[in-house]
């Protein structure tokens, strides 16, 4: 179980990141590379994971660490799993749906996730048996609870991309899910999540995740309800 410490720690983390990526958004000098799965990558992505590795090298010395921009050990006892831009593809074209995502991974279980989209002005975050909550702009924190639906036939279902189905699962199925449900929108990466906990959407569908995609709302999910 994480300690009262830890969720501190991922709050000031995001701090820091909220610091780094809001000075490089939307500049004009912003350096933007492929990685070899051809998906891009900028500057504020490779800042942003250092600058946290730094400095919980520095608060959590024991802790291991692994980010998707330079990966680290996976494994262990408790290891911080961090996604420094969750949207670079928005974050390059000035679209301001992105977020920091850091999780805590205690034995192979998150228990601490925070999820920071500064641009939105909103911050998600959770940990283990303590609920998860909200903050839009200079408001109180709020609870999070997913909806009441049970009915696939009410419920509102978001994805990421039409076409990552065909490439790592099955459009058709995805298709026939949409047809199952009352609404569909592609709201994306962690946002689709972070509505699923606050009861906007009801289901939140990926044909393939990464460990960083993930860890950080699985937590605020979870702890909402869902």
């Amino acid at each position: 179980m994480p300690s009262p410490g830890d969720l501190d720690a991922a709050l000031d983390l995001a701090d820091l990141a909220d610091a780094i990526t809001g000075a490089r958004f939307r500049s004009r000098d912003l350096r933007i590379d492929q990685k070899p799965d051809r998906t891009p990558v900028t500057d504020a992505d490779l800042s942003v994971e250092d600058a946290i590795r730094t400095a919980l090298k520095e608060r959590l010395p024991a802790d291991g660490f692994f980010g998707e921009e330079h990966g680290g050990t996976p494994d262990g006892p408790r290891v911080w799993i961090v996604d420094p831009i969750d949207g670079t593809k928005n974050f390059l074209r000035g679209v301001p749906v992105w977020a920091t995502l850091i999780a805590l991974v205690e034995h192979g279980r998150p228990t601490v996730g925070v999820v920071s989209a500064p641009a939105l002005r909103q911050r998600w975050w959770a940990a283990a048996d303590s609920g998860a909550w909200t903050r839009r702009g200079n408001e109180p924190p709020a609870p999070l609870h997913v909806s009441g639906v049970n009915r696939l036939g009410d419920a509102y279902l978001s994805t990421t991309n039409l076409g990552t189905w065909p490439q790592f699962h099955s459009r058709a199925a995805y298709l026939r899910l949409v047809d199952a449900c009352w609404e569909d929108r592609a709201y994306g990466d962690f946002l689709q999540h972070c509505m699923v906990a606050e009861g906007i959407v009801d289901i939140a569908a990926e044909p393939v995740v990464s460990p960083w995609d993930v860890a950080a709302v699985r937590v605020v999910v979870e702890e909402a309800g869902g």
